[in-house]
C-alpha cells in the first residue's frame, strides 16, 4: 500500500513538472523571453509518444488558458499519429475525456480553448469513423444531444450545438483537417456522415432553436438563451452549406424540372459572379425537415418579430443572432432540385413567394432603405436581401422571378430590382471617390442578379415583360447618367492611377459586361439612347472646334466607346464571336436595314473614327487616350461584323415558330451581318480600318499602350479569318502597309514585341490567296528584305566593332522580332516559304550568337526565333530538310552551352547574380521548348516519308540535346517553377516514350538524370513529383518486361554504376525503390500522388524484390513493440499479396495495387512516423 501510494506521488510529481514546463514555456513566448527554448519545450510535448496523461492533466489543472490550448494541440497531433496502435479503449477514452471536458466547461470564458478541444474531439471521431460501430457513434452522440435539447442548461446547449458545429465541419470535404491519410479515407467518412447523420443534427439544431425561440421574443433584456439560438441557427447554415452529393439518387424527384432546378447551365453562371451563391440541393428525405414541417415560415417570422422588437436598436442587426438567421434565410433562398417532387411545380414556386415576401422588407422601399443607410443605419440586412434576391433569381426562370411578386403587390420583381438598382447606382455615384462602399458591394450583387437573368435569350423572343423591359431601360438610362458625369468630372484628373478610367479596360470589362447584358435586353430603347449620347457629342466637338476646352466631352465619348462595344459585341477569348441573339429580335418600325439602330449605332462610330484620318482633326480631337477607346471599339466591332461568316446563311429556328415573328427576327439577323458584309460596306470599312491602323503605328510614336491596341487587337480581328483575308489582300492600303513594314524605316520605332506582333498578322493574310505560290511569293516579298538585312548585318567586315553599338544592337533585336512574329504565322500553306526564310539565316544566327554572347536579349531573341520556326516547321519536313533542321539547332546548342557553363560569377553581387540568372533561366526555358518541338516530329508526322533510308532518330537528337542543355540547369535555377515543370515534362516525357534509350547513355548523361530526378521526387510541387514518378514508373517497368523476355533491360544503370568521381552508386531502381518508400511512409505529401507513387512503386518492388524484403526487415527491427513489429509484418506482406495480386503489369493488378498501397498506409503510417 505504502509502495503505491509512493508511485502515484511520483507520477502526481511529474505531471506537475510537465505542466509547470509548458506553462513557462507559453509565458516565455507571450513575452518573447527566450522563444526558441520555450517552442522547443512545447514541441516536446507534441511530438512525445503517449502524452495523454501529461495533457489531460495540465487540461483539468492548469490556470493558464494558453497551456490548455497547447495542451489539447498535443493529444490531437499524438492521437492522429498513433491510432494505428491505439487500443480501442484509448481511442474511446481519449474522444469522451474532450467531450466531458468541454460539457464541464460550458460556461468558461476562454473560448478559443473550448473551441480547440471540440475540434479535437471532432478529428478523433472522423479518425475513429469507420472503426467505430453504431452502437458506440450513439455512445456519444446520445449526451451530446441531451446537450442540444438543454437539458443539462443554457451553456452546456450552445456547448454541444458548437461541437456539433465542428464535427459538421471535419466531415465536409472542403474544411476538413489533413491527417495524413488517402483522399478515399475523407470521401467515405464524409458519405457515411451526410447519410446517416447529417439530417438529424439539422433536426436538433432546428428544435434547440425553437426551445429558446419564446424566451428571446418574450424578454426585454438580454438572456443567455440568445447565444444558443444564434450557434443553432449557425449550424443549421452550415449544414445546409454542405455539398449533397446524393440529392438525385431517390427515384422520387429524378425527373424533376431539370431546366430550372438542375445543376446545369444555371450552376455555370455560379461560376463568373463575384458574389457567392450555393445551391441547396439535398434531395427528396430532406422534404419533411426543410419544405413540409412549417420550418421556413418559422425562421421568416421568428426574425421578422425580433426585427421589429429591436427597431429602436440600430445594432441589433448586426448582432450574432441577427446575422446568423440571415446567413440561414438567405441559404433556404437557394434551396432547389428534388427535394421539390416531380410534377408538383407549385411547391417550388410558393415556397420561392413565401421566401421572397419574408425578404422584401429588407430592401424595400429602395430609397427609404438608401437614405437610411446613408443615415448611420447598417447596410448588412439591404446587402442580405440583395444575396437572397440572388438566390431566387438564379433558381426561378426570368418570367417566374418577375411574377413572383406581383401576386403580392401591384408591380413585378424586375420592378422592384431595377428601382433598387436605379438607387444604388445614385448612390455609388455619390461616393465615387471612395473605396469599398457599401453601394459598391450592392451593385455588384445586383449586377449579378441581372446577369443571371439576362444572360440565356432565345431568339426572337424576349424574357422580360413589356414592363420589365421598361425597368431595364431605365436601369440602363440611370446608368449612363451616372458614368457620364463620372466621366466628366473626373476628365481633368491624372489617370494613371485610377482603376475607373485607366487605358487598358480589362479591370472593367466585367462591370461594362453587366450593363451591356441589361442594355441588351431592352435593345429597343437603349441602341437608340447610345446613338443619340454619341451624335451629341459628336456635334458638341464640332461646334465648339477652337472656342471650347473638349477634354470633358473626349472622356464622355472615351466611355461611351467602351460600353457601347460591350453593347454590340462581345469578346472572342479565342474563338470568332457571333452577333448577340438578343439584338436581333425584331425592332418595330425598321422597314430597311439600313434604319435598323445597330446600323445606325455603327455607322456613327466608324464615320467618326474615319475623321482621325484628317491630320487636322486628329490634332484638335483624336487625343492617344480617345483613340484607344477607337481602336479597341473596331477591334472587338471587326471581329463580329465586319465580313462575318454567318452572313447569307439561314437561322436554325426549332420548329413552332410563329411565321411572322420568324420573318422579323430573319430580317434583323440579315440586316445585322450583311451591311458590312463582303459585297456590301464591308471593303470600305475594312479600307477605314487598315488606314486608321497604319495611322495610329506612325502618328503616334511613343504611345505604346495606343500602339499595343493596335497591334495586338486590332490588327488580330482583321486577319483571322480567311473570308476577310482575301479582301486584305487586295487593298491598296495593305499593299502600302506591308511595302512601309518590308522596305522603310518608318516602323522600325515600334518596340520589339510590338514589331513580332506586327509581322506575323502581315504574314496570316497570306493564306487569302487562292494560287498556292502566289501565297508564298508574298510571304517572300514581305520577309526578303528583313532576311537580307540580317545577312548583311552578318557579314560585316567590321561587325566586331559595330555589332555593340546600341543602335546596331536595336536593329537586329528589330529583324529577330519580326522573324519571329513571321515563324509564329506559319501555316501549311506557307510553310515552304518560312523554312525557306529560316535556312536563309542559319549561318547568319550563328554568327550573331557568337558576336553577341554577352548580350542576353539578343541571345534569348535567336533563341527564341529558332523555337517558333522549329514548332512550325518540323513536322512538314521531309528527312532531308530535317537534317538541315537537326545540325542547325545541335550546332546553335553547342555555341549556346560552349559561352554559358559557368558563366554566372559568385564573385557578382547579389543583384547582378540575380539578374544572370533570370537571363540564363529565360534563355535554358527556350532550348527545353526547342528540344520539346523536336520531340512533336515522332508524334505527329505530316512528311511524305518516302525515303525511309533517311529516317532520323528524334529520340537520340533530343538525347543529345538534353545532354549538352542539362550539365547548364543548376539546382538554383530549378527554383524557377516554369523552368523546372519545362524541364521535368521533357524529362518525363522522353524516360516514358523512349525508356530504352537511357540504357544507350553513358556514365555522366546517366548521373545528370538520375541527379535531376532525385531532385524532383522532393519537389514542393506535386506537378513536378508527379512527373518524375511517372517516368520511374515508365523505367522500371520497360527493365522488369525486358527481364522477364530474358533482355537486358536497363542494363548497368539498373544494377550499379560509377559517378564522375568513380564512386559507385546503386543502381536507378534500387535507388529510387528506397526513394519512394522514404517519401510515401515518413515523408509529407499531397495526398493526390499517393495513386501515381502506387504505379511507380509496383513495377520497381517487382523489378528489386530482394531489396524490399531486405528495407521491410529493417523497418520490422526498427520497431521496440512486438505488436507493432507483427503489425507491420503483415502490412508489408499485404502490400504485394492482398487482393490476389499477380507479378504481371497489367491494368487490373495496378489497380489492385492502388488498393493495398491505400490500406498499407493508413495501417502503419501513423506509428512509422511517432518520433
Amino acid at each position: 500500500m505504502q509502495q503505491t501510494s509512493e508511485t502515484g506521488a511520483t507520477d502526481l510529481a511529474q505531471l506537475q513538472s510537465t505542466m509547470l514546463a509548458i506553462e513557462q514555456a507559453c509565458t516565455s513566448i507571450q513575452m518573447h523571453m527566450n522563444p526558441a527554448a520555450a517552442e522547443a519545450t512545447i514541441m516536446a510535448l507534441r511530438q512525445a509518444s503517449r502524452p495523454y496523461q501529461s495533457c489531460q492533466f495540465i487540461l483539468e489543472n492548469s490556470q493558464m488558458a494558453t497551456a490548455r490550448f497547447q495542451a489539447a494541440s498535443a493529444i490531437r497531433d499524438a492521437a492522429i499519429r498513433e491510432w494505428g496502435f491505439l487500443p480501442a479503449e484509448d481511442k474511446r477514452s481519449l474522444i469522451a475525456f474532450c467531450l466531458c471536458f468541454v460539457m464541464k466547461n460550458a460556461s468558461s470564458t476562454d473560448a478559443y480553448v473550448q473551441s480547440k478541444v471540440s475540434a479535437v474531439a471532432a478529428q478523433l471521431m472522423k479518425r475513429g469513423w469507420p472503426d467505430f460501430t453504431a452502437e458506440e457513434r450513439e455512445v456519444f452522440l446520445s449526451e451530446i444531444k441531451n446537450a442540444v435539447l438543454g437539458i443539462h442548461g443554457v451553456d452546456a446547449q450552445s456547448t454541444g450545438i458548437s461541437f456539433l458545429e465542428c464535427l459538421v465541419s471535419e466531415f465536409s470535404p472542403s474544411t476538413s483537417t489533413a491527417m495524413g491519410l488517402p483522399a478515399e479515407f475523407h470521401q467515405q467518412c464524409s458519405y457515411s456522415f451526410e447519410m446517416g447523420y447529417l439530417k438529424t443534427f439539422y433536426r436538433w439544431a432546428q428544435d434547440a432553436a425553437v426551445r429558446v425561440a419564446d424566451k428571446i421574443i418574450e424578454c426585454d433584456t438580454a438572456v443567455s438563451e440568445v447565444k444558443a439560438s444564434s450557434v443553432a441557427l449557425r449550424l443549421m447554415f452550415h449544414i445546409l452549406n454542405w455539398n449533397f452529393r446524393n440529392s438525385t439518387n431517390v427515384g422520387e424527384g429524378s425527373k424533376n424540372r431539370i431546366n430550372l432546378f438542375q445543376c446545369g447551365a444555371r450552376c455555370k453562371t455560379m461560376e463568373i459572379k463575384k458574389s457567392e451563391c450555393v445551391l441547396v440541393q439535398p434531395g427528396p428525405t430532406w422534404r419533411d425537415v426543410l419544405i413540409s414541417g412549417g420550418h421556413v415560415g418559422w425562421i421568416l417570422g421568428f426574425y421578422g418579430t425580433l426585427r421589429q422588437k429591436f427597431s429602436y436598436d440600430v445594432s441589433w442587426i448586426d448582432s450574432p443572432l441577427a446575422v446568423s438567421a440571415r446567413q440561414l434565410i438567405v441559404q433556404l433562398c437557394s434551396l432547389t432540385g428534388t427535394i421539390f417532387p416531380s410534377g408538383n411545380e407549385q411547391m417550388q414556386d410558393q415556397h420561392l413567394l413565401q421566401m421572397l415576401s419574408g425578404i422584401i422588407q429588407w430592401i424595400d422601399p429602395p430609397d427609404g432603405i438608401s437614405a437610411a443607410i446613408n443615415s448611420g443605419r447598417s447596410e448588412s440586412e439591404m446587402l442580405d436581401g440583395c444575396r437572397a434576391l440572388l438566390s431566387i433569381a438564379t433558381i426561378a426562370s426570368p418570367m417566374l422571378f418577375d411574377k413572383l411578386l406581383k401576386s403580392i403587390s401591384p408591380f413585378g420583381t424586375v420592378s422592384l430590382l431595377s428601382a433598387l438598382t436605379c438607387e444604388v447606382v445614385k448612390a455609388n455615384a455619390a461616393n465615387y471617390n471612395e473605396e469599398e462602399t457599401w453601394s459598391s458591394r450592392a451593385l455588384e450583387i445586383l449586377l449579378d442578379i441581372w446577369n443571371v437573368l439576362l444572360e440565356s435569350t432565345e431568339l426572337g423572343k424576349s424574357i422580360l415583360s413589356p414592363e420589365g423591359l421598361s425597368a431595364a431601360a431605365t436601369v440602363f438610362n440611370v446608368i449612363m447618367e451616372s458614368e457620364l458625369k463620372a466621366a466628366a468630372d473626373t476628365a481633368f484628373d491624372d489617370g494613371d492611377d485610377s482603376d475607373h478610367f485607366q487605358a487598358s479596360i480589362s479591370s472593367r470589362d466585367e462591370r461594362l459586361s453587366s450593363y451591356a447584358l441589361i442594355a441588351r435586353a431592352a435593345a429597343a430603347f437603349t441602341i437608340p439612347l447610345l446613338t443619340r449620347l454619341l451624335s451629341e457629342r459628336f456635334a458638341l466637338l464640332h461646334q465648339g472646334r477652337g472656342i471650347t476646352d473638349p477634354t470633358r466631352i473626349l472622356e464622355e465619348l472615351y466611355w461611351l466607346l467602351l460600353i457601347t462595344g460591350h453593347v454590340l459585341a462581345d469578346a472572342g477569348k479565342g474563338e470568332t464571336p457571333l452577333v448577340p441573339e438578343v439584338l436581333q429580335v425584331p425592332i418595330l418600325d425598321v422597314m430597311e436595314p439600313s434604319q435598323h439602330p445597330v446600323v445606325v449605332l455603327s455607322g456613327s462610330i466608324i464615320n467618326f473614327a474615319e475623321q482621325s484620318l484628317d491630320p487636322e482633326i486628329r490634332g484638335v480631337f483624336f487625343s492617344p487616350r480617345l483613340m484607344e477607346a477607337v481602336v479597341w471599339f473596331l477591334a472587338r466591332w471587326a471581329d463580329t461584323y465586319l465580313m462575318p461568316l454567318e452572313a447569307g446563311r439561314g437561322h436554325n429556328c426549332t420548329p413552332g415558330h410563329d411565321a411572322i415573328e420568324l420573318h422579323e427576327s430573319q430580317f434583323s439577323r440579315e440586316a445585322l451581318l450583311s451591311f458590312c458584309g463582303e459585297h456590301d460596306q464591308g471593303k470600305r470599312v475594312l479600307d477605314v480600318i487598315v488606314r486608321i491602323s497604319m495611322t495610329t503605328l506612325i502618328s503616334y510614336p511613343g504611345e505604346n499602350d495606343l500602339q499595343a491596341l493596335t497591334c495586338y487587337q486590332l490588327l488580330p480581328s482583321l486577319v483571322r479569318r480567311r473570308n476577310v483575308c482575301v479582301h486584305l489582300v487586295a487593298l491598296d492600303s495593305w499593299r502600302n502597309f506591308a511595302n512601309a513594314f518590308a522596305n522603310e524605316r518608318t516602323l522600325f520605332t515600334l518596340t520589339a514585341p510590338l514589331q513580332r506582333s506586327v509581322a506575323e498578322s502581315l504574314c496570316r493574310p497570306a493564306t487569302g490567296m487562292k494560287i498556292l505560290e502566289a501565297s508564298n511569293q508574298y510571304v517572300r516579298d514581305l520577309m526578303g528584305p528583313i532576311t537580307s538585312y540580317l545577312v548583311d548585318v552578318s557579314t560585316k567586315s567590321d561587325l566586331k566593332a559595330v555589332a555593340q553599338q546600341p543602335d546596331a544592337i536595336l536593329f537586329v533585336c528589330c529583324l529577330l522580332e519580326r522573324m519571329r512574329g513571321a515563324a509564329r504565322a506559319t501555316q501549311p500553306r506557307i510553310q515552304k516559304a518560312m523554312f525557306d526564310m529560316g535556312v536563309v539565316v542559319m549561318n547568319p544566327l550563328l554568327t550573331l550568337l557568337e558576336v553577341y554572347k554577352n548580350q542576353s536579349a539578343v541571345v534569348y531573341m535567336i533563341l527564341k526565333f529558332v523555337v517558333d520556326w522549329v514548332d512550325g516547321q518540323v513536322v512538314f519536313l521531309e528527312a532531308k530538310d530535317t537534317m538541315v533542321l537537326i545540325n542547325f539547332c545541335m550546332q546553335l546548342l553547342q555555341i549556346y552551352s560552349s559561352h554559358n557553363i559557368g558563366k554566372i560569377s559568385l564573385s557578382l553581387s547579389k543583384s547582378l547574380v540575380s539578374e544572370a540568372k533570370i537571363e540564363k533561366y529565360k534563355d535554358l526555358r527556350a532550348l527545353l521548348q526547342l528540344l520539346t518541338n523536336l520531340c512533336s516530329k515522332d508524334l505527329v508526322d505530316f512528311s511524305s516519308g518516302s525515303d525511309e533510308t533517311e529516317k532520323l532518330d528524334i529520340s537520340q537528337v533530343v538525347y543529345l540535346g538534353l545532354h549538352i542543355v542539362t550539365p547548364l540547369i543548376s539546382l538554383e535555377l530549378l527554383k524557377y517553377p516554369k523552368l523546372c515543370r519545362d524541364y521535368f515534362s521533357l524529362l518525363s516525357h522522353m524516360l516514358e516514350v523512349y525508356p530504352e534509350k537511357i540504357a544507350q547513355l553513358n556514365a555522366e548523361a546517366f548521373a545528370n538524370i538520375v541527379g535531376t530526378l532525385d531532385f524532383g521526387i522532393c519537389h514542393q510541387d506535386s506537378e513536378i513529383v508527379s512527373m518524375c514518378l511517372d517516368a520511374l514508373k515508365a523505367l522500371a517497368s520497360y527493365h522488369y518486361k525486358e527481364k522477364s523476355d530474358c533482355k537486358e533491360g536497363l542494363g548497368a544503370h539498373a544494377s550499379g554504376y560509377e559517378d564522375p568521381n568513380g564512386k559507385l552508386e546503386e543502381g536507378i531502381l534500387s535507388r529510387f525503390l528506397r526513394s519512394l518508400l522514404q517519401l510515401l511512409l515518413f515523408q509529407d505529401y499531397s495526398t493526390d500522388l499517393v495513386e501515381t507513387a502506387a504505379d511507380a512503386l509496383f513495377p520497381l518492388i517487382l523489378c528489386e524484390q530482394s531489396l524490399y524484403q531486405r528495407l521491410g526487415h529493417e523497418l520490422i527491427e526498427r520497431q521496440a513493440n512486438p505488436a507493432l513489429q507483427l503489425r507491420l509484418a503483415n502490412a508489408l506482406q499485404s502490400l504485394t499479396s492482398a487482393n490476389q495480386i499477380s507479378p504481371s503489369l497489367n491494368r487490373v493488378n495496378y489497380q489492385k495495387f492502388r488498393k493495398n498501397v491505400h490500406n498499407f498506409l493508413i495501417d502503419v503510417r501513423g506509428f512509422l512516423r511517432t518520433v
